[in-house]
C-alpha cells in the first residue's frame, strides 16, 4: 500500500488549467500595469 505524497505546491502545479490560467494572467497583468506607469510618467506632448 504506497501512497505517493506530493507536496501541495506540486499539486497545484500539476493541473494544467491553472498554469494556462497563469500563463495568460500574469503577462496580461504585468504589461497592463506596465503601459499604465509609462502613461503615468509621459510628459505631456507640446503642441506647435
Amino acid at each position: 500500500m504506497s501512497q505517493d505524497k506530493k507536496h501541495p505546491l506540486q499539486k497545484l502545479l500539476d493541473n494544467p488549467w491553472l498554469l494556462l490560467a497563469l500563463g495568460v494572467l500574469i503577462p496580461v497583468l504585468s504589461y497592463t500595469v506596465w503601459g499604465w506607469v509609462e502613461l503615468a510618467t509621459l510628459a505631456p506632448a507640446a503642441l506647435p
